[in-house]
Parts: structure tokens; sequence; C-alpha cells
């Protein structure tokens, strides 16, 4: 790999094709599967799904930001009103509009299929995400395709698959899973365009497939999260011109049509807003959200390092690999497929370092990059055989550390050991162990399919048993089905204390967010009326109760832990007189 081969295929196999685990079960379904196109692309479907499934519909709405887009989109089919975009009365102009149209097409979809009250439902909000993942997964094999063989690149596309931080955003539904997949599908067509030029290829008619892609992918992530996406393919390009000295590979691209045809798909909608909204969109999206990341927005500012030191974990268990294909990737830095590949990855790793603002899933569009370049080495067996290869004992290490902590964890919360998880736990130990022992640099293979099993079974475990019983983590599900049980009409809720949106989402769009003395004032208002008052202010509450006569009965309480905040709480459900 320290050579510079004739073709720019980055990890193109130096040895033979023959099985290097002839004897392992898992290896064996590797070569059965990637016998073709088809059979790879149905494969990474199942597995796609078997990781992505557990805990999709049965983990309730998460605070914050998954249930403020939610709650945005719900107001979105309530109105009608498909241009503007608004948690209750507040705009909400972080993000342009493309997530909240693909929440909105879910919605209207399940409602046509006469799902009932598909609106509450927050796994109805989440298929765009879980879509996106799923497409991000076998965008990230056509990806690698242009790099590497066939099993490689199914290999690459599963360590995107099993990742921890993928799978988290899969089951949100929020902005990052649907951006990595735009990512990788311009990333991809670019990548083509790039290595047909440092091959010589097809110089005089290039095909228009690799534009429409890519620009096509360019309009849908502007659209999905404003011009980030740009910030990726930018930073390549200039990189890569920078190295080569040369840009002209990019005409391949077709950029004078390609802009045109992304200015089509993206201008009508943000001409629609300004008409709407005047400047106060741009004002707010690009000044409010994207450049005040430049310091430490809302609380989450870290030091630079941070990414890399939690890449360890939400790149498990592909992050042992990329540790020992490091060297060997830097080696063959030089190779057209490579310096693509790190033209995509470090520059902009070094911009989401320098600035303050860091949050982990910031840095997902560039693991396809390091997922390929890790296949590669596995492919070429120039895995690191230094003190690298001790890195492997953190297969086991993540499902030992994270079985410890549901356990615990569901004990704490719900006093219940949750041995419905066990068997699962002990398997996930026991794959984990496996390839750990199991592992050497020429059978790699091996012991990455044993921690994809180990993955799987985590999945099940965290996502699918414990995370859904941890019900004091969500408070505002009990509150919201202690409001659907009442005998009224049309209950009204205000809340004091506790004001996260998934009780907005879950309790309806009128909740009003008040403090204890305007909860008091809205009780007064009418019947079939509510207040949620959170314990911190049960005192201004009975104050003002007392100063302006209120007669008010005393419900249920509910206690829980608002991990927003970090802290316990207790709300008191208060109804004014006459209420059942």
């Amino acid at each position: 790999m320290a050579d510079t081969y004739p073709s720019p295929r980055f990890g193109a196999p130096r040895e033979s094709k023959s099985p290097t685990n002839p004897g392992s079960g898992l290896v064996r379904m590797l070569d059965i599967v990637t016998a073709s196109h088809p059979r790879a692309i149905g494969f990474l479907l199942l597995c796609a799904l078997l990781l992505f499934l557990p805990g999709f519909f049965t983990i309730p709405p998460i605070d914050r930001d998954e249930a403020r887009f939610a709650q945005a989109t719900k107001q979105m089919v309530e109105s009608g009103d498909y241009v503007d975009i608004r948690f209750q009365e507040d705009v909400r102009y972080k993000k342009p509009v493309g997530i909240y149209w693909l929440q909105s097409a879910t919605v209207e979809a399940a409602s046509m299929l006469k799902l009932p009250k598909a609106e509450l439902r927050i796994w109805v909000y989440r298929l765009p995400s879980l879509m996106g993942a799923i497409g991000a997964v076998l965008m990230t094999y056509w990806a690698a395709l242009g790099f590497i063989t066939r099993r490689a690149a199914v290999l690459a596309a599963l360590m995107m698959c099993a990742s921890v931080l993928l799978g988290v955003e899969a089951r949100l539904a929020k902005t990052d899973a649907v951006l990595l997949l735009c990512v990788v599908a311009a990333m991809g067509a670019m990548a083509r365009a790039y290595l047909s030029w440092q091959r010589a290829e097809d110089e005089t008619h290039p095909p228009w497939s690799w534009p429409a892609i890519f620009w096509t992918a360019l309009a849908a992530g502007i659209l999905i999260k404003g011009p980030l996406i740009l910030m990726f393919a930018g930073l390549t390009i200039v990189a890569l011109a920078i190295q080569d000295r040369d840009a002209s590979w990019l005409w391949k691209l077709r950029p004078v049509w390609g802009l045109m045809w992304m200015l089509v798909l993206v201008l009508p909608w943000f001409v629609a807003i300004f008409w709407r909204a005047g400047e106060t969109f741009f004002t707010t999206s690009v000044g409010g959200d994207m450049l005040s990341k430049l310091g430490a927005q809302e609380s989450h500012g870290a030091p630079p390092g941070l990414y890399l030191a939690l890449f360890w974990i939400t790149f498990w268990p592909g992050a042992p690999l990329a540790a020992m294909a490091a060297p060997a990737v830097w080696r063959a830095r030089r190779e057209p497929g490579a310096q693509f590949l790190l033209a995509w990855l470090i520059p902009s790793w070094i911009v989401f370092e320098a600035v303050l603002t860091k949050l982990p899933h910031y840095v997902l569009p560039l693991y396809p990059a390091i997922a390929i370049l890790t296949a590669g080495a596995v492919e070429r067996r120039v895995l690191s055989r230094s003190w690298l290869m001790r890195g492997s004992a953190w297969w086991f290490a993540i499902p030992a550390a994270a079985s410890i902590i549901a356990v615990v964890g569901s004990v704490i919360l719900t006093r219940q050991p949750a041995f419905v998880a066990w068997p699962f736990i002990a398997a996930a130990l026991i794959f984990g162990l496996f390839a750990w022992w199991l592992f050497d640099t020429n059978r790699a293979e091996r012991s990455l399919l044993n921690a994809l099993v180990a993955g799987l079974m985590l999945a099940v475990t965290i996502y699918g048993i414990v995370l859904p019983s941890l019900t004091p983590l969500f408070p505002s599900i009990e509150i919201a089905r202690a409001l659907r049980n009442v005998t009224c009409v049309g209950p009204k809720a205000a809340a004091a204390g506790y004001h996260e949106p998934s009780l907005v989402f879950l309790a309806g769009t009128r909740t009003l967010l008040t403090d204890g003395s305007g909860a008091a004032d809205f009780l007064r208002q009418g019947s079939c009326r509510f207040a949620l008052i959170e314990q911190r202010s049960e005192r201004s509450f009975v104050q003002r109760a007392e100063a302006i006569g209120l007669r008010y009965k005393v419900g249920a309480r509910i206690d829980g832990y608002n991990f927003s905040q970090g802290r316990a709480i207790s709300i008191s459900i208060f109804r004014s007189e006459g209420t059942e």
C-alpha cells in the first residue's frame, strides 16, 4: 500500500480472491452475499432494518430537538401551511423546510392509510430518518464501488450500518440521517468524476448521471440543512485542486447546467419564505444558527479534539479497524482514491474541531470516507501489526460497558433489572469477545463480522428493551395519558416549570407554557382546564390561586427525570372545579 499503483482504485486487492477464513460461517455468508450486486444490496437492506428497527416504534419522543421538529411538522399539517415553520407561535427558522416536508408527507400518508392518531405517533415522523439512514448505507456501498471491490464495499457499508452514531440518528425525527444520504450521494458522484479524470477515461462524452446525482443531492442537502453540504463538497474540491494543481475534472460535473438545475430546485421555497417572512428567515438561519456555532451555542462548547475522542464510541465497531488502517492509509495518500477520500475527510474534520460549538452528529457525513478507507486497508491486508492491534479489545469493552450501564440504569430508574434483555446482553458479550480473541490482521473480516453481530444484540438490548422501559425519563407520556383519560370534552392545559417540546407534541399545540401564576389565571378561565405544575412552581401557583379566589382540585402527581435539564422533577395535575 506504500507503493503507487497504476490503478487509482484505492484498496484494489494485491492477493488472490480465495476465501480468507474458510472455517468461518460469517465469512462464508459474506462470500455468498457479495457474489452479485442484487444480493449485496438485499443483504445490506436486511442488515439496516435489523439494526435500525429495534426501539424505532417504542421509544417515546426525545427532547428537545426531535420533539421540536415533530411539533413544527404537526403544526404544518394542522394549518395546511407548508411554507412557514413554527413551534406554537414562535417561528422556527433554524433549518430550511426539507425535513418538515418529508415528515409531513409521511404523516399525511399514514392518515390516508387510516392509521389511528397518526399525528401523535412519533415513529411516523421518524420514517424519513429511517429511510435516510438506510439510503446512506446503500449509498456508501455505491460510493465505495468507485474505490474498492464489491466485497470491501459491503464491509464499508456494514461499518456505517452498525455505527453507533448512525443508529441513533436513524431513530430521531431530525435532519442528520437525511443529510448524510445527500452528502454520500454527492460525494460518490464527485468521486466518479474525479477518478475518471485521473484515469483519462471517457474524456469526450462523460455521462450525465454523475452531474444529475451530484447537483440534485446538493439541492436536497440545502433544503434539508442549509449550505452545510456545500462545505463538504467545496473543501474537498479545494483540497484536491491544491494537491493536483488542476481542477479541470470539475467540467465532468457540468457545472453550468448543474447550478441552474440546483437553483430550480431550491429557489422556489426560499423565495416563498422571503415573501412570507422577509429577511427574518435568513438572519435567523444564517446569523442566529449557523454563524453562532462559531461560539459556544446553547452551552455546547468544547475544545478541539472532542470529535476524535468520541469517534471510538460513535464509530464503533469500525473504530478499532480504522485505527489499525490509519498508518497504511497515510502511506497511500498519493493514490488518487485515497487522496479523494482524505480530501473529503480531513479539511472538514479540522473545521469541526476548530468550531467551538460541538455536537456528536456534526461529523457524521465524514464517516463514510473513513469506512471506505478502512475497508480498503482490510481488503489489502495491510492493517497495522503494531501496538494498535491492542485496540481490538474495544470490540469487547463497548458491549461490556453498555450492558452494565443499561442494567444499572434500569435498576436505578425502574427498580427492575431488565431480565428480558439479559440473553441479548450475553450474546453481545460473546460475539464481542470472539471479535477480540480471534483477531489477526489477515482475518480482520471475521472479527468485524462478529463485532457487527454484537452491535445488533446491543441495539436490541438498549433501543428495543431498556430505553422504552425507562418511563421516568419520559414524563410527557404519562401527562398526555392522564389528559386523555379525562371525561370532559376538549381539555386544555397549561404547564409551569416543565416546558419540554415533547409535552406540546403529545398534549396539543394549544398547550400554554407559562409560570405558576399564569397557570392559575389559565385555570380560572373555564372548565375542562388543567394546570401541570412542577414542584418548584407550586408555591407561586398556590399564592396566585389564593389571591384570585381560584377553586381547584388536585389530581395525579407524576414523578420523573428531566434529562434535558439533568434533574428529577415532580409534576402535579390541578384541574378547575367541576372538571373530571
